[in-house]
C-alpha cells in the first residue's frame, strides 16, 4: 500500500464544508471524508509552521526534538518518518514544503557530506526530495528570506514569467494602474493574482504530484505539502471573487477578552497582525481570498482523487489530509496563529484507508483526542511495521480506523516558544522563559506560561468560543491544579532514551551475569552453578605458594 500524506499550510479546521462551514463548499475534502474517518479533535504540537512540522515528521513533541521555531535546525541524527518507513520497506518522498532547517554544524562535526544520500536526507527532514519548495520567496534589501533555489520560480521563468522572483511579481501580486499590487498588502487581497490559474502554486504542485505517481513504483509515502492557503492572501481568477463580504462571518471575539488579559495574550493582541485583523475592512478583503485559496486547493485535490480512481490506485493508497496549524482571521482580536485557541491549534485531519479492515468506519467521525505526532506511528503501522515506541511519542490511529476503541490518552499537549518574537521583548523575558504549554483534556483547556505569569483556563463545554478566562478568578483552582498535574505527568515522560527500546532493555536484564559479570556475591549460592563454571574447578597454576 502507498500513503498520500497531504498537508495544507494554515488551513483552519472549520473552513471545510464537511466540518460545517456555512458558505465554503469543499466537495473533494468531503469526498475523502465520505470514504474515511474525520478526526474532530486533532491538535498540533506547536502552532507555528516549523516546530509543528518537525513534530509531524519526527512523531515527537517540540521539547523532545528541539526545533522550536521557524529556522531552528532539527539536530542531526533525529530520527524521522522517512527513517521509520524505510525500516518497514517503504520509500518516503517530499513534494513541496517542509520548513526544515538543516543542522549544518552538526553534519560538519560528524563529517557528513551534504551532497551524499545521508546528508541530503538530513537536510530534507528524512525525506527523499522529488521537488522541494518552501514557498515563501520574500525578497528585501538584504536579499531573499529563503536562500535555497526555488523550483517554482524556475518553472515560472520557463513559462515566460520574467524576472528574478516571479513568485512575488506574479503568483502573489495583482495589478493596479499597470503596477505591481503586492499580496503582502491586505488591501490588494480582492485582486486576481497576475498569473494564469494553471501556473499558480497549488496547480503546479498538483501537477508534480501526478507526475510523481505516474513515474514512481511503490510502496511509497508521498508527503505533498502545499504552501496555501497560507498568506500572502491573494488568489488567481476565477477564485478571487467567488466569495465576498457577505460570506465573512462576524469575528469571534468579546470585549471581556480585553479586560485584564493574561499578559502574553495581551501582548499578542497588540502586535501588527492582530491590529490589522481587528479592522473589519481587512477581514472583509482577506477572508474571501482565504476562502478562494481553499476552494482552489479543493479543486486541485479533485485532480488527484480523479487520477487515483481512473488508474485503480485508489484501492492501494491511504490518503491523509491535514494542516500544520490554523489561522485566527481576527477571532479573539488576533491574526495568524501562535496561541492555543481552537482557531490556531486545532487542525483538520481526515484519513482514508482503502483496506477492508476499515470498512466499518467509512464516512464516520472520531472525537478522540488526537495529536499530530500520531501520524508517524500510524504510517509505520499501516506499512506493516512496528512503531518504535521508545522514539515515537505519538500513538497509531489504526485501531480507530478499524472501528476499535483503544485505551487512549486523557489529554493533548501543545507548546509554543515565542522567544524570538517582539512579544518576548515587550514582556522583557529571557529566551528560556518565553514559553507556553497547553494542556487540554477535551473539556478544560489550560495554558501555562513560564516567566511568572498566571495561566489561562477555558471550559469548552460551557464556553466553546473560549471567551471567559476562568483563571482571572480563583473559583476554578481545583481544575487548574488538576491540569497542572497532567502537565507534570507529561513532563516526566521518557523522551530521550531513543537508542534502546523497552524490549532491548528487557532482553539485557541478566545478560551480563551470563557473560561472567558476578559482583556482590557473598558465598556463590546466590546464582545458579552454571554461572560459576568459569570461576570454579582445579587451578591451572599456583603462584601463591611460590
Amino acid at each position: 500500500m502507498n500513503i498520500l500524506f497531504i498537508m495544507y499550510d494554515q488551513l483552519r479546521f472549520d473552513y471545510l464544508s464537511c466540518a460545517g462551514h456555512p458558505h465554503l463548499e469543499t466537495p473533494n475534502f468531503d469526498r475523502v471524508a465520505a470514504k474515511g474517518v474525520r478526526f474532530t479533535n486533532a491538535y498540533v504540537q506547536s502552532p507555528i509552521c516549523g516546530a509543528s512540522r518537525m513534530s509531524f515528521y519526527t512523531g515527537r513533541y517540540t521539547s523532545s526534538h528541539g526545533a522550536h521555531w521557524n529556522g531552528y535546525s532539527l539536530r542531526v541524527g533525529e530520527i524521522t518518518m522517512g527513517d521509520h518507513l524505510r525500516n518497514s520497506g517503504m520509500d518516503c518522498w517530499l513534494l513541496g514544503k517542509t520548513h526544515m532547517k538543516a543542522d549544518v554544524a552538526g553534519m560538519e562535526r560528524l563529517g557528513i557530506a551534504q551532497d551524499g544520500v545521508i546528508g541530503v536526507r538530513q537536510a530534507e527532514c528524512g525525506f527523499d526530495s522529488w521537488v522541494r519548495d518552501d514557498g515563501l520567496w520574500g525578497q528585501g534589501p538584504d536579499g531573499f528570506y529563503d536562500e535555497k533555489r526555488s523550483p517554482y520560480n524556475e518553472y515560472l521563468n520557463s513559462k515566460g514569467y520574467e524576472g528574478e522572483n516571479p513568485w512575488a511579481d506574479f503568483a502573489n501580486a495583482g495589478v493596479e494602474n499597470d503596477k505591481i499590487a503586492s499580496g503582502w498588502i491586505f488591501r490588494n487581497a480582492d485582486k486576481p493574482a497576475n498569473i494564469r490559474e494553471e501556473d499558480s502554486e497549488t496547480p503546479w504542485l498538483t501537477s508534480e504530484t501526478l507526475r510523481f505517481m505516474e513515474e514512481t513504483e511503490g510502496p511509497w509515502c508521498a508527503h505533498v505539502s502545499y504552501i496555501k492557503p497560507h498568506w500572502p492572501y491573494i488568489v488567481p481568477a476565477p477564485y478571487h471573487d467567488m466569495f465576498g463580504a457577505n460570506h465573512v462571518p462576524a469575528a469571534k471575539r468579546h470585549e471581556s477578552e480585553l479586560d485584564n488579559p493574561q499578559p502574553v495574550f495581551g501582548a499578542y493582541m497588540e502586535n501588527k497582525i492582530a491590529q490589522a485583523f481587528q479592522k473589519d475592512e481587512v477581514r472583509q478583503k482577506v477572508i474571501p481570498a482565504y476562502m478562494g485559496l481553499i476552494k482552489q486547493c479543493d479543486d486541485q485535490l479533485g485532480r488527484i482523487l480523479d487520477y487515483l480512481d481512473e488508474t485503480g490506485k485508489a484501492d492501494e493508497t491511504m490518503i491523509v489530509l491535514t494542516s500544520d496549524h490554523g489561522d485566527y482571521l481576527g477571532d479573539h482580536w488576533l491574526g495568524e496563529k501562535d496561541l492555543f485557541h481552537e482557531q490556531s491549534v486545532k487542525v483538520p485531519m481526515i484519513i482514508f484507508d482503502p483496506r477492508a479492515e476499515a470498512d466499518t468506519t467509512r464516512s464516520t467521525t472520531c472525537d478522540a483526542l488526537v495529536e499530530s505526532i500520531d501520524l508517524a506511528p500510524t504510517f509505520v503501522d499501516a506499512a506493516g511495521g512496528k512503531p518504535a515506541s521508545h522514539i515515537l511519542e505519538g500513538r497509531s490511529l489504526m485501531p480507530w480506523l478499524r472501528g476499535e476503541t483503544p485505551d487512549w490518552r486523557q489529554f493533548v499537549v501543545s507548546e509554543f516558544d515565542y522567544s524570538a518574537t517582539p512579544q518576548a521583548v515587550k514582556l522583557e523575558l529571557e529566551p528560556r522563559d518565553a514559553r507556553l504549554f497547553m494542556i487540554f483534556d477535551g473539556r478544560f483547556k489550560m495554558t501555562h506560561a513560564e516567566g511568572g505569569f498566571r495561566p489561562m483556563l477555558f471550559d469548552l463545554e460551557t464556553d466553546p468560543d473560549e471567551f471567559d478566562d476562568l483563571a482571572k478568578g480563583d473559583a476554578h483552582q481545583a481544575e487548574i491544579d488538576r491540569l497542572y498535574g497532567y502537565l507534570a505527568q507529561w513532563g516526566r515522560r521518557m523522551s530521550q532514551r531513543v537508542t534502546k527500546s523497552d524490549a532491548d532493555i528487557q532482553a539485557m536484564r541478566g545478560r551480563s551475569m551470563r557473560r561472567g559479570i558476578l559482583p556482590f556475591l557473598a558465598d556463590g549460592t546466590e546464582v545458579p552453578e552454571e554461572l560459576l563454571e568459569k570461576y570454579t574447578g582445579p587451578i591451572k597454576q599456583n603462584f601463591v605458594e611460590e
